[in-house]
């Protein structure tokens, strides 16, 4: 008998976004007054009405097990959204709800992957998909985007990476880390290689909802039956409602592979939070009047931050447009001296940032972007300003 522990976790990455945010909080405990640029979570409490839900719930005794894929009174309202929303035709049954995004990619790999399977990941990526896609048994293949492609996938490279054991790809738009948003004439491209190779597509919509300017969010699986029955179509309440401890994802996908990952889900959580699915039902079905109200405050930081950061010396950005995020290219200070000390990776400027400044940013090498680093701007003005104003003084300290 082996005591061996498992090398599928063992190859697993702990989350470095959730590491360094921790110990921003940590800092803050401490009494110092740090900014956190790090995790994707709004600084908005979740709305008023929501939270009523919520306790009418518990009041009323709706704390006990659900079905497993969640209630059908939250797959209708998910049902409805879908249509009105993302142009999708998903019945209540081929809908399943789950404990997050995460949990949502999880259940979705599993019922897609055998041993060996290939996953196509655009870089850069959210740095959860490659652990996600080896705990179920795939294998990830990095394409990596430039700058010049405004980070984006093209069907040219995606074709390329195409071999005989591809399985699905990963498209998340609008993106995380980068704020880019597909359009529909790149989606378009897209959908013809899987379709044409016969993959999977999981569509990982979770920012759908914040989008900016006149470009609006485009569903991959609205083209037609082809790439409909390909497509796995992933969002949530988290970022949209300021939900993120809620813990309510959702997918829409063809009715076998829905099956399947209800069948995955009740073995290993028995459902999603019954408090939070009634929660959820109000926040998709009742007044949207303070989701605007976030949305437009979203815009006015990404405003504020895009052009502070354009102006900064050292450093270089895309103006995002979506999500709620700033994606750096940092490379410039690599080389540079910090009181007599070579700054060698973008990881050491971030340690530097959060002991010296207090100021937490993410570095981008767990993203497939090594010289780069991510802000998040889902924290106030007031504190976007003061840790941008942190950071461009380390810059110009910099020799």
């Amino acid at each position: 008998m082996s005591l061996e522990l498992s090398k599928k976790a063992a190859a697993v990455k702990p989350s470095s976004t959730l590491a360094i945010t921790a110990k921003a909080k940590e800092l803050k405990a401490q009494g110092k007054d740090v900014v956190g640029f790090g995790a994707g979570e709004p600084d908005f409490d979740t709305p008023e009405n929501i939270c009523d839900e919520a306790i009418n719930a518990i009041n009323s005794g709706f704390t006990k097990y659900t079905p497993a894929s969640g209630i059908n009174e939250l797959k209708e309202a998910i049902s409805k959204k879908f249509k009105s929303f993302n142009n999708l035709d998903y019945a209540p049954e081929q809908i399943v709800i789950s404990n997050g995004g995460k949990h949502s990619l999880t259940n979705i790999f599993t019922a897609l992957l055998n041993p060996g399977d290939e996953v196509i990941i655009p870089a850069p990526f959210w740095l959860s998909y490659p652990e996600i896609v080896k705990l179920a048994g795939g294998v990830p293949v990095i394409v990596t985007t430039t700058k010049e492609q405004n980070f984006k996938l093209t069907a040219e490279a995606l074709e390329a990476a195409v071999t005989d054991k591809t399985k699905a790809l990963v498209l998340n738009t609008p993106n995380n880390p980068t704020g880019m948003l597909y359009t529909e004439e790149e989606l378009r491209a897209i959908a013809k290689v899987a379709v044409e190779k016969d993959f999977y597509v999981v569509a990982d919509e979770m920012y759908e909802n914040l989008t900016y300017g006149d470009q609006k969010h485009v569903s991959i699986a609205s083209f037609g039956k082809d790439i409909y029955d390909r497509t796995i179509t992933c969002s949530g309440l988290a970022k949209s409602y300021a939900m993120t401890g809620w813990r309510i994802g959702y997918t829409g996908s063809p009715l076998a592979i829905a099956k399947m990952m209800g069948s995955v889900q009740s073995h290993q959580t028995s459902n999603p939070n019954s408090i939070a699915q009634k929660a959820a039902v109000e926040a998709l079905n009742g007044p949207q009047d303070s989701v605007e109200a976030m949305h437009t405050e979203f815009d006015k930081r990404r405003k504020y931050m895009f052009e502070r950061v354009s102006n900064m010396p050292l450093l270089s950005t895309i103006e995002p447009m979506g999500a709620f995020y700033v994606f750096v290219d940092a490379s410039q200070v690599i080389g540079k001296s910090y009181k007599g000390t070579k700054v060698e990776s973008v990881a050491q400027m971030a340690d530097i940032l959060i002991n010296d400044y207090s100021t937490a940013i993410i570095p981008c090498a767990d993203f497939g972007f090594a010289d780069y680093f991510r802000l998040s701007y889902a924290i106030s003005i007031e504190q976007i300003e003061k840790g941008l104003n942190r950071i461009e003084e380390f810059l110009k300290s910099l020799q």
